[in-house]
């Protein structure tokens, strides 16, 4: 696992809401880049396995969402949740979630993930290919802080979660 300085250049295949589409799916494809994203910004990113997998939606996501606010009074600009799945996964899994303030970011071929270093195979849970859990702050493409699950491992048969939730990222902002 390399511990890089900066975020990778990579292109997020997005969606955006298009009503001249019309339908029950009115959106069209928007490719943004690394610099789109995190140009000009100081973010919170964390990342997760999987849309709609237990610990993501029960804990991960909702905290974050929750503590959204407290972010943004620390001078946090965008909170963004990234996940080796494709758009219309993200999407869904947003809705289903009352997600309405982080920023759900596929990563569908799980590019950005590798270039991190963060991908790994989880194929003993039927996953294939996902993200490892890690969050961290983002100040103009440059990594600020991170905070990586321990225990990185292909096929690791537990999924720790005692570094990249929301609390813990709060308290190092408010000690900052």
């Amino acid at each position: 696992m390399a511990v890089i300085e900066q975020v990778p250049n990579v292109v997020f295949k997005t969606r955006v809401r298009d009503e001249s589409i019309g339908g029950a799916n009115p959106f069209r494809w928007q490719d943004r880049t690394t610099q789109d994203i995190f140009g000009g910004k100081r973010v919170v990113v964390f990342s997760l396995p999987g849309a709609f997998t237990p610990t993501c939606s029960t804990s991960h996501l909702p905290r974050y969402e929750e503590l959204y606010d407290q972010f943004k009074a620390l001078g946090i600009d965008e909170v963004i949740c990234v996940s080796v799945n494709d758009a219309f996964v993200m999407f869904q899994w947003g809705k289903q979630q009352g997600a309405d303030k982080v920023f759900l970011l596929p990563d569908g071929n799980g590019e950005f993930t590798r270039k991190m270093g963060m991908l790994v195979d989880k194929s003993n849970l039927g996953f294939g290919l996902r993200s490892w859990r890690y969050s961290m702050i983002v100040n103009d493409c440059k990594i600020e802080k991170i905070f990586i699950e321990p225990g990185y491992e292909d096929n690791c048969p537990t999924d720790p979660f005692e570094v990249s939730d929301a609390d813990t990222m709060l308290n190092y902002l408010k000690a900052m």
